[in-house]
């Protein structure tokens, strides 16, 4: 890719939305797309390029969106396609660009397609979803697992077969091998191009081709009593397969009318695997999702040596992107700590590639413990719930957070009153001012934007970095302990000055040779070249 002219979503900031959680603009207690609507002036400020909505598909919300009926219409909960043209041209005329959530894998029980293609064997869809006779004892075809426990196979009496569904019953899965469901897809994501949107973040994209001989998958020597029960089989068979990389080249040409369109791909894999879905010559995926940071353990020889790894493992020219959560895993400031979180955002921010920021974590939010009767996700039955943070954006300390006029469709994180938007904006030294001084920072800076990336090495756990550009030299330095350190440069010494601290006190003070760092400080230097 030449640099010397960035594709928009190289040096973007993207923010997801989740839109249940971000405003409530007619007091029923879910947000809503006029809600995202009189929120985007927070984006403006924030400083980020980007929104990528979860789903706003019509769904019976037996996984809250994930589960499609409709995948060219707008859930009457969020609002009409009106409300949807108005966001999008809202959204363009303050320089934001639309992500959309698209579920392919999978479409609702209650889509459409699905009742036809259950009918009747003989119904003209019933290719469209993947159905087998019983095993010879009457029981499912094979051993395939839900991501969400228990079989993947769901038996339909009156036709006497099964379909696949990789996680709820509820969410049957497509046939991908169907020429005829590709082209209603690739018609779907066309649909909203045409309408304006910017790109696409596609759901469970490693999932969508499956063994054609439907063999069992082998069972997972590494499983443990207590694991997810999904991870007692290795899924050799019903994920990652080789075919999946064609569909996506399919996929990409299908769009190719709209040449800036963003394809990004949620696929957790190991890295090596992760790359492939770049695709052959770069025709595949814009970004594939980099979650590492969600799972790395918080010390610094351990994130550069996750960061070292991913940037060797890149295709040529592939565009890295970094992501701290998202609506699937608990929040950043409760896995690491309120403290690190700031460094977490600096990281986030100054690393090579796109970042993606998930609602909150510009103002610190933590997972919000959820009462079982309060719990709304299908997940929450095997243990694994996802709703603690999914929680309403706290606005400021008034009622109900200024999120909505009603009780929210989910409690709010108990410290709200405090911990808000409005109370970090007047704050200097906020986790929100750190993000927005950061944001600011990357569109000033070319090193930031779209520099190379060099490690470098420094003692105890500090982790340094350096990003360059074209004679432009920047220096951060992340101290992810609880104890004080002097950070020693290596290359030689270091004069300059501080164009980011991560405490909001330090911004400006000059630097000559070593730096100390306080506790779980961090700090973003300009250096003199």
């Amino acid at each position: 890719m030449n640099m010397d002219t960035p594709h928009w979503w190289q040096t973007a900031v993207i923010y997801q939305i989740y839109p249940r959680s971000f405003q409530d603009s007619n007091g029923d207690g879910v947000g809503d797309l006029r809600g995202i609507i009189r929120r985007l002036p927070h984006l403006v400020e924030l400083g980020v390029d980007a929104l990528w909505l979860s789903p706003i598909s019509p769904s019976p919300m037996a996984d809250f969106g994930y589960d499609v009926s409709d995948y060219t219409g707008v859930d009457p909960l969020f609002g009409d396609m009106a409300d949807f043209d108005a966001l999008v041209e809202a959204a363009h005329a303050a320089n934001l660009r639309v992500i959309l959530d698209f579920v392919p894998n999978h479409s609702s029980d209650r889509h459409p397609w699905f009742i036809e293609s259950r009918a009747s064997r003989d119904s003209p869809r019933r290719d469209w979803y993947i159905w087998r006779d019983p095993a010879p004892d009457g029981g499912p075809p094979n051993n395939w697992l839900s991501v969400f426990g228990g079989g993947a196979w769901d038996f339909d009496a009156a036709t006497g077969q099964y379909y696949y569904h990789a996680f709820l019953a509820a969410q049957p899965d497509l046939n991908w091998r169907n020429p005829q469901v590709r082209a209603a897809l690739y018609e779907a994501m066309r649909f909203w191009l045409r309408r304006g949107v910017d790109g696409f973040r596609i759901d469970v994209i490693w999932h969508l081709i499956k063994d054609d001989q439907f063999r069992d998958n082998p069972p997972n020597p590494d499983f443990k009593p207590g694991d997810p029960p999904y991870h007692a089989l290795i899924p050799l068979y019903t994920a990652d397969r080789d075919e999946a990389h064609e569909v996506i080249a399919e996929m990409r040409d299908a769009i190719k009318s709209f040449p800036e369109a963003l394809l990004i791909g949620e696929i957790y894999l190991p890295v090596e695997r992760l790359v492939a879905y770049y695709g052959r010559d770069l025709a595949g995926l814009h970004l594939p999702f980099n979650f590492s940071l969600i799972g790395a353990p918080w010390r610094a020889a351990a994130l550069k040596k996750m960061v070292d790894e991913y940037e060797a493992a890149l295709p040529k020219g592939g565009w890295p992107n970094w992501v701290l959560g998202n609506h699937d895993k608990p929040r950043i400031a409760s896995r690491i700590g309120r403290a690190q979180a700031r460094n977490a955002a600096i990281l986030l921010l100054t690393l090579r590639g796109t970042p993606t920021l998930y609602y909150g974590e510009e103002i610190g939010m933590t997972q919000v413990e959820i009462a079982p009767e309060q719990a709304r996700d299908p997940c929450a039955r095997s243990g694994s719930g996802r709703d603690g943070c999914r929680t309403p954006m706290p606005w400021d300390g008034g009622p109900h957070a200024g999120f909505s006029d009603a009780e929210p469709w989910l409690p709010l994180a108990p410290d709200f009153k405090q911990e808000n938007v409005a109370n970090q904006r007047d704050d200097a030294t906020s986790i929100y001012r750190l993000y927005r001084r950061l944001t600011a920072l990357r569109r000033q800076s070319k090193a930031l934007s779209i520099g190379a990336y060099r490690p470098v090495a420094a003692t105890g756990d500090v982790f340094v970095f350096l990003r360059e550009f074209d004679g432009e030299r920047i220096a951060v330095a992340l101290n992810l302990g609880a104890e004080a350190t002097a950070v020693s440069f290596r290359f030689g010494g270091l004069t300059g000055r501080i164009l980011v601290s991560s405490m909001g006190d330090r911004d400006g003070e000059p630097v000559d040779g070593d730096i100390d760092l306080r506790p779980n400080e961090g700090v973003v230097i300009a250096c003199a070249v």
